[in-house]
């Protein structure tokens, strides 16, 4: 009873993470972090396009030699967006006048006026990282950080999987989810990793790390499963992939917002599979993601509308797993009101990253330190008896790690590549 009452009081707070627009408090703490914003593969060299993220307009760019550049929305002579332009080298040309930034930001050329005044003129820009098959950007305006590394995801034999989703309601309801382990056995019942006893709040526990939160469920007969939250919105799992011929897989997920109302979960899996096993694995995920032609948005909408149930939907044709989660968070509501929550023993894992994100908010307002967040060796995954590296691949061991690289693979159903596409493009044009 002690547990409820003090999550209850948590719930009751203001929700200062909610926004993370410029000048918020979420907005300020999310910007301090690299976040990925991107599909390495979906922006083509001298083809712009406008991204929003985090409530704010940017454009994004590739340029010729193959640099990543993320600069302004609009050009600053006249305010037209700087997308519709042109990549010339590494600089971007404006559709309107013509006037020309280089990817640092300065004013190159203003034809109709001769270039009298381009040292006078420059465009903000953001740094940018190429890194395991996404575009990185770091929003702040100052303590620039260092892109975390991941080698365990870098350098190993095997596939490494790219995907993404769009959803439609608060990027903080899924953070919550991610530390919600009770929720599979419902959400998730017809899983095949759907323990029956998963997530009962006894034996559940949730430790404040050296990166954010170490969240341990202990089954009966003692074995642990053992997921990694880092701070601020990113999650290290192992879990078992829908092929036969896999075990265990590592994932790393990010949530970030477009907007308070939508966000894109990124993410990454490392795949043990090489050789033949590594071709047929392939092939099948290829013809899955092809199959699937039903948006899990529209799906959820039609669910939530009572219009349908989710058994109304074909599983060959719809990403089941994304659709529960949909119904189930976007069931909170777009923007969920947790003053009305009711806490308990097995929401154990929620109560603890709501209570890191609101001390560090708290201590950034107060002008006071914020903890320096790092994943170190001993933070690590588990999955009941498998500890460690639960991606090795038999062989692995014969190989230099510093030459062992995956190949990169797009597995986003080309349905979700649309609905994707039309959210982070949907500005600048407000």
């Amino acid at each position: 009873m002690v547990q409820t009452a003090k999550a209850r009081d948590l719930s009751s707070r203001t929700d200062d993470f909610v926004s993370t627009a410029l000048g918020t408090r979420a907005g300020t703490f999310l910007r301090r972090f690299w976040n990925p914003v991107y599909h390495a593969t979906d922006l083509k060299v001298g083809r712009p396009v406008p991204l929003r993220i985090m409530s704010e307009n940017y454009t994004l760019y590739r340029g010729e030699g193959g640099d990543v550049f993320l600069v302004q929305a609009r050009c600053p002579h006249r305010g037209a967006q700087l997308s519709a332009g042109s990549v010339e080298g590494n600089a971007l040309r404006c559709f309107y006048h013509g006037w020309k930034f280089d990817g640092d930001g300065r004013c190159l050329e203003q034809p109709a006026d001769e270039s009298r005044f381009c040292e006078r003129v420059s465009i903000a820009t953001w740094p940018t990282r190429e890194y395991l098959g996404l575009i990185f950007a770091y929003l702040g305006e100052d303590n620039l950080s260092e892109l975390p590394l991941y080698p365990e995801f870098e350098r190993f034999v095997g596939l490494l999987e790219i995907d993404s989703y769009l959803r439609r309601c608060n990027y903080f309801q899924n953070i919550d989810n991610a530390l919600d382990m009770s929720h599979v056995a419902f959400a998730h019942g017809n899983n095949r990793v759907s323990y029956d006893k998963i997530g009962l709040g006894r034996s559940l526990q949730a430790e404040e790390s050296d990166w954010g939160v170490t969240y341990t469920f202990t089954r009966d007969d003692g074995q642990k499963r053992v997921n990694q939250f880092g701070m601020p919105n990113i999650l290290h799992i192992a879990a078992l992939p829908n092929d036969p011929e896999i075990g265990w897989q590592e994932s790393l997920f990010w949530w970030v917002p477009i907007d308070v109302t939508s966000h894109i979960q990124f993410s990454i899996h490392r795949i043990p599979a090489s050789g033949e096993t590594a071709g047929r694995v392939h092939a099948r995920r290829q013809t899955r993601r092809s199959q699937i032609d039903i948006a899990h948005q529209d799906a959820c909408t039609m669910i939530l509308n009572g219009q349908a149930r989710i058994d109304d939907f074909d599983v060959n044709r719809v990403d089941l797993v994304r659709l529960q989660d949909d119904v189930a968070q976007l069931g909170q509501g777009v923007i969920a009101d947790r003053s009305q929550e009711n806490l308990g023993r097995a929401d154990v894992g929620i109560t603890a990253i709501r209570r890191l994100w609101r001390r560090e908010l708290t201590n950034l307002a107060s002008g006071l330190p914020l903890k320096s967040w790092k994943k170190t060796a001993a933070i690590k995954v588990r999955a009941w008896q498998i500890a460690g590296n639960l991606a090795w691949v038999a062989g692995e061991e014969t190989v230099d790690a510093s030459e062992a690289r995956p190949e990169i693979v797009d597995v986003r159903p080309f349905v979700e590549i649309e609905q994707q596409m039309r959210a982070l493009h949907s500005s600048p044009r407000d």
